[in-house]
């Protein structure tokens, strides 16, 4: 491995703002609404220059607000294209959401809009809810720090991860679409019988192999059912659907990656947000003493260990002791079920730095098959118990050839909506038929992981919850403001195909 030049590890640790070691993302302070911008910026991805999108604040990428603080913003868009932006962990007035027309159109080239709204604490962020907006990086973290984050004895560091191709995102989800994504993982070999119940209109044919028709009876043992190797009873998993360029932890790559100067002896507490548009990733935390303390913003119970996964649209909080001793601690991004990776390094001051490889020695496993990580997780502060006053069953089908996801055997625009009253108490049960794994995410709720496989449980509290192949996954919910809120698939090309639907609230009588 060659060492980083002193020059090189001065420039990079100079880019964390303060004492907090944020790197490039913009203190929000004082009452004055917040300037935020959607444009253009350049990146140097492996020595060569690559033009991305970006959410611009007043000191760079993103936005951290106080406790307390409201989210007043006055977002412009100075793309040459319309946008709108969603505000991935917040639950703002629907009007206010960020969905194409869901009520409010995109912002036009040139338009501001003004936000207001009171913000939940937590590790959260912000993305265009237009597909290939997002595989463009359109998305920023934001971070609302809570009154214990400012009273804590710690240091607190953002690691923001993507996945990054120098192809155009309308080219990646053609070469997707057709079978030369060159995406690698446990296979790409199953595929179920047609659903001769699948809708017709709209994609045509592609409806034709949607796997919902499939049924859920016998769920509770197929997560035990699932092999190491991504095996299940003789199909293959589809893990990854497309090798992309690159991996990025706060837009750079293992050659030059963020060096984040901490303190011999201090306490990190890293918060990780999974910004990819296709990609699970494992942080691994090495020699280095970590523990899980929240899930997509909300505090879990501790789980010690140095590897935990995330996929797309999730966030975790992991603390880290680190030792008296000075040195360097790599902090790794693994990609599930290849050998790629990315990261970025802690260092304490006059430690040599070595470069890191970019490809590991051996590929990282697939993540949670069997919900083992989820299992573990236990909510600080849980849902109040309470009656289900409804439950909802959402059928998770898709293939890859022909390429197309759906909810309930339908895209979206042919969608039956989920229905509830406002101040319901509802459980929604996502049964994952398919054999790729679907991060569903639902705008606009915290929800509690209630049920791992038939298995009843008292889970994390999330609003983006990871469904591997052929199991399920229970969530509870309090529904909330009568309006049309999101539900939908965190991984792009799987949205971009049609898998969403809403969860319609109306209001109680």
């Amino acid at each position: 491995m060659n060492t980083l030049s002193r020059r090189g590890f001065l420039a990079a640790s100079a880019a964390a703002i303060g004492a907090a070691q944020m790197p490039r993302i913009a203190f929000a302070q004082g009452a004055a609404p917040i300037s935020l911008a959607a444009a253009t910026r350049t990146l140097d991805i492996d020595g060569r220059a690559a033009t991305v999108f970006g959410l611009v604040g007043p000191s760079g990428q993103g936005l951290i607000l106080d406790p307390g603080q409201r989210f007043r913003v006055d977002l412009t868009n100075d793309l040459d294209v319309g946008t709108i932006i969603h505000w991935h962990g917040q639950i703002p007035p629907n009007a206010q959401d960020g969905v194409p027309d869901m009520p409010m159109p995109l912002l036009a080239s040139g338009e501001t809009r003004s936000y207001d709204f009171e913000t939940r604490p937590g590790t959260h962020w912000m993305h265009s809810h237009v597909p290939t907006q997002e595989m463009q990086l359109l998305a920023a973290p934001l971070i609302v720090r809570s009154a214990e984050d400012v009273a804590a004895d710690r240091q607190e560091v953002v690691m923001f991860l993507h996945d990054f191709s120098f192809k155009g995102p309308e080219e990646v989800l053609a070469e997707i679409g057709a079978g030369h994504g060159g995406g690698h993982g446990a296979g790409h070999s199953a595929t179920a019988a047609p659903d001769q119940g699948a809708p017709m209109g709209g994609m045509g044919a592609m409806q034709g192999m949607d796997h919902g028709a499939m049924g859920h009876g016998g769920m509770g043992n197929m997560g035990a059912m699932m092999g190491m190797g991504g095996q299940m009873g003789g199909m293959a998993m589809d893990l990854n659907d497309y090798d992309w360029d690159a991996y990025l932890a706060n837009d750079r790559t293992l050659s030059d990656p963020e060096v984040v100067q901490v303190e011999r002896g201090g306490r990190i507490r890293l918060r990780v947000i999974n910004a990819a548009a296709a990609t699970v990733f494992w942080i691994d935390t090495g020699g280095a003493e970590a523990r899980l303390v929240a899930t997509d913003g909300h505090a879990v119970q501790p789980v010690a260990g140095n590897r935990f996964g995330l996929a797309m649209g999730q966030r975790l909080d992991i603390e880290i002791d680190l030792p008296n001793d000075g040195g360097t601690w790599p902090i790794l991004a693994l990609r599930e079920g290849a050998r790629e990776r990315t990261g970025l390094i802690l260092a304490t001051q006059g430690a040599e730095v070595r470069r890191l490889d970019a490809m590991a020695e051996t590929a990282a496993p697939a993540f949670d098959t069997d919900l083992a990580q989820e299992a573990r997780l236990i909510a600080r502060d849980p849902l109040p118990d309470r009656q289900v006053d409804r439950s909802q069953m959402l059928m998770l089908g898709g293939s890859m050839h022909p390429y197309v996801w759906t909810i309930n055997r339908a895209v979206w625009g042919q969608h039956q909506p989920i229905t509830a009253r406002s101040g319901e108490r509802v459980v929604l049960s996502f049964h994952n038929m398919s054999m790729m794994a679907h991060p569903m995410h639902l705008h606009g709720h915290v929800f509690q992981v209630v049920g791992l496989n038939g298995r009843r449980v008292a889970g994390a509290l999330r609003d983006t919850v990871h469904v591997p192949p052929m199991s399920m996954v229970d969530v509870a919910l309090d529904a909330g403001e009568a309006a049309r809120w999101m539900l939908h698939c965190h991984h792009m090309p799987h949205l971009a195909t049609g898998m969403m639907t809403e969860f319609a609230v109306t209001a109680s009588v």
